[in-house]
């Protein structure tokens, strides 16, 4: 059971590492920017960049340039599991913020 908990543990490593990494750098360097908005973009491009990195794959499939099956759906399969992860991290966002607009101060 091991072998499939593996890719997504890359994935969310991935995912997280580097874009915690630059947020707390510029949260230290300047303390108007905002680490929230910085770590977003940063998995948003992360994602973007694995759905980038997949469509290629398989367009060098369809082309013939020699591209393995098994790399295409390793690829695919990861641009889709960091999207549902990105989409899972946004919805507890989301409902974060709402829970926190609901409160009576």
């Amino acid at each position: 059971m091991a072998g499939p908990i593996a890719p997504v543990a890359s994935i969310i490593s991935t995912l997280i590492a580097p874009a915690a990494a630059p947020a707390a750098a510029s949260a230290a360097t300047s303390g108007a920017a905002s680490p929230f908005g910085s770590v977003f973009n940063q998995a948003v491009q992360q994602v973007e960049s694995f759905q980038n990195h997949a469509s290629a794959s398989v367009n060098r499939f369809l082309s013939g340039e020699g591209e393995e099956i098994h790399s295409i759906a390793l690829a695919t399969q990861q641009a889709d599991l960091s999207f549902q992860l990105f989409m899972q991290v946004r919805n507890k966002v989301v409902a974060a913020y709402q829970q926190i607009m609901q409160m009576q101060v």
